[in-house]
């Protein structure tokens, strides 16, 4: 037996009737330091160095070691500081030196395997950062008790704009960050789409088109007249900017609607599902305006084709998520080995080929629309599937999966703005006021639309506020017309184009973060929470208990469309 066995069956060792009472420290360290040096002697009589190296070692060691200092019952605030940096390393600072080592590590196997890349300039060092400072900066927002893609978005816009570590930003291959950006988008929707409630979605579903539909319109419409005669852009380039502006961003709306999902809020009404089927069906027509708005301006293609494009779009994605989704009902078979496994495999690589392969076919707006379905229709046999009790296995693979994601997607949309675009100051305060009416215009029309619904005016008012956040697609659009306009070599057009691209960043810029802001501090104050252990609501505060009450008698009661 080893000195270090030895002591380790001294120190846990203990009477079971005094599991948990520690001797005083003076006892324990006599004890210790006598059973320690009789051990080394009986084992090792012939290296009296190496056993004095030893009992040195364990002195010098004792005073930071956990072992022999644990944490009192009710410790302050500065002996909670002491013990986090004792040894072993434990809690948040393992974590974090866990993090680092594997940033470090795999930095250092793209060294090996892509050279020049992963070095400083290259496109993956510059992924690395990216990565690793939108962690950090979530995490920070996070002790703050703010949503983390606000501090994702603040460092991905920092590495891109600040002049001494701009390079940073300005290293990302567009390609890459583009695929990166998509493959997050996909994590996300599979995510929303798990966490459809098919008996809200059904109660709701005309809830969803008004929704989806009255406030991008009008929006666009607003945003139209505005432009021309505030920013004075043409009719055609006016509602171009229009339709750039109209589109919800589905990265920031979908995750902070599932963070207060999570925590029981609004899950009696079904506002986040509400909310998240609405989103996808409003990008598919803010970009199907577009493009037809473009191919007006530009006289590229059919317009009647590109206007017909658009309902096709939506129908086959719908589609596809459905004949996707029973499929994954029965493959992987129930008999097969490591199930869960090749479920989560097959749900994933079924979403990476609805939004890549949409746009191989030129339908960019079916391949969210038909993610979205797919893991909704999958999700609809799967519950049924699952006892009670039991852990959904999928949706932690899929929450892991956008816990690595999630850093990437916003670091990434936060670099996409670029202050350098905005060159002329009377454009963007001009700018900045037509985004202002389109945004004052839009919560009007959602708090509107949502009459009839059977909500209360405080959860009328959490929709109206959520329905408004900027971000993913105006940053994959919002540069196309100016692109097009620099091909053609047309200065005025490139003026037009340039006044859309500035817009459409002031747009990412102010309504992402207020937006994310705005739902995880309006959620818990105007929605009502479900206790997710219980499955019962939860009064304000415990203030109305017979309020929670009668909720829970209306919640428990079969409707019509439950029946």
């Amino acid at each position: 037996m080893t000195a270090m066995t030895e002591l380790k069956e001294m120190n846990h060792g203990q009477d079971p009737g005094n599991v948990g009472v520690y001797p005083s420290p003076p006892e324990v360290e006599e004890k210790e330091e006598k059973n320690l040096e009789v051990s080394i002697e009986e084992e090792e009589p012939s290296s009296p160095k190496c056993a004095a190296v030893r009992v040195c070692f364990h002195s010098c060691s004792k005073p930071m070691s956990t072992k022999y200092h644990p944490l009192s019952e009710n410790p302050g605030k500065l002996e909670r500081l002491r013990y986090a940096f004792m040894c072993p390393p434990h809690g948040n600072l393992a974590m974090y030196i866990q993090f680092f080592v594997l940033c470090a590590v795999t930095w250092v196997v793209l060294i090996a395997l892509t050279k020049d890349q992963a070095l400083p300039g290259g496109n993956i060092f510059s992924l690395v950062i990216l990565f690793t400072a939108a962690v950090a900066g979530g995490y920070i927002f996070s002790l703050c008790r703010l949503p983390p893609l606000l501090g994702m978005l603040l460092v991905g816009g920092m590495l891109s704009n600040i002049p001494v570590i701009k390079t940073v930003g300005q290293g990302l291959d567009l390609q890459w960050s583009g695929a990166l950006r998509k493959i997050a988008l996909t994590v996300i929707l599979i995510r929303a789409g798990l966490g459809l409630d098919p008996v809200a979605l059904r109660k709701l579903s005309f809830s969803v088109l008004r929704l989806a539909f009255a406030p991008c319109l009008v929006e666009c419409l607003t945003v139209g007249v505005a432009s021309h005669f505030l920013m004075g852009l043409p009719w055609v380039w006016a509602f171009l900017l229009g339709f750039v502006l109209a589109a919800v961003s589905p990265a920031v709306v979908v995750p902070s609607l599932l963070s207060l999902s999570d925590r029981g809020y609004g899950l009696d009404k079904g506002i986040p599902t509400l909310v998240i089927a609405a989103a996808s069906v409003d990008d598919v027509l803010a970009i199907t305006g577009f493009g037809v708005v473009l191919g007006i301006a530009f006289t590229q293609g059919d317009v009647a084709l590109t206007i017909v494009k658009g309902p096709l779009e939506a129908l086959l994605g719908v589609a596809f998520g459905c004949v996707v989704g029973v499929f994954l009902w029965y493959f992987p078979s129930k008999n097969g080995p490591s199930r869960m496994f090749y479920r989560s495999l097959l749900l994933f690589s079924a979403g990476m080929m609805a939004t890549f392969g949409s746009d191989v076919v030129h339908l960019p707006g079916a391949g969210p629309l038909g993610c979205l379905t797919l893991a909704f229709v999958a999700a609809f046999r799967w519950r049924k599937e699952r006892k009670d009790g039991q852990p959904d296995t999928i949706a932690e693979v899929v929450g892991i999966m956008w816990m690595l994601f999630q850093p990437l997607l916003f670091g990434l949309i936060g670099a996409a703005v670029n202050f350098d675009n905005i060159k002329d100051l009377n454009s963007l305060g001009l700018g900045i006021a037509v985004l202002a009416i389109g945004l004052f215009v839009r919560i009007i029309v959602s708090f509107c639309v949502v009459f009839g619904s059977g909500l209360t005016i405080k959860e009328q008012i959490f929709v109206a506020l959520a329905w408004f956040p900027k971000a993913t697609v105006q940053a994959a659009i919002g540069g196309l017309a100016l692109d097009a306009a620099i091909k053609l070599g047309n200065a005025e057009m490139i003026e037009w184009g340039t006044s859309v691209l500035t817009t459409a960043v002031l747009s990412i810029i102010i309504t992402a973060p207020i937006g994310a802001l705005a739902i995880a501090i309006s959620g818990p104050l105007l929605l009502n929470r479900i206790d997710p252990k219980t499955g019962q609501l939860v009064s304000k505060d415990n203030e109305n208990p017979e309020e929670a009450s009668m909720l829970n008698k209306e919640s428990t009661e079969p409707t019509e469309e439950t029946q």
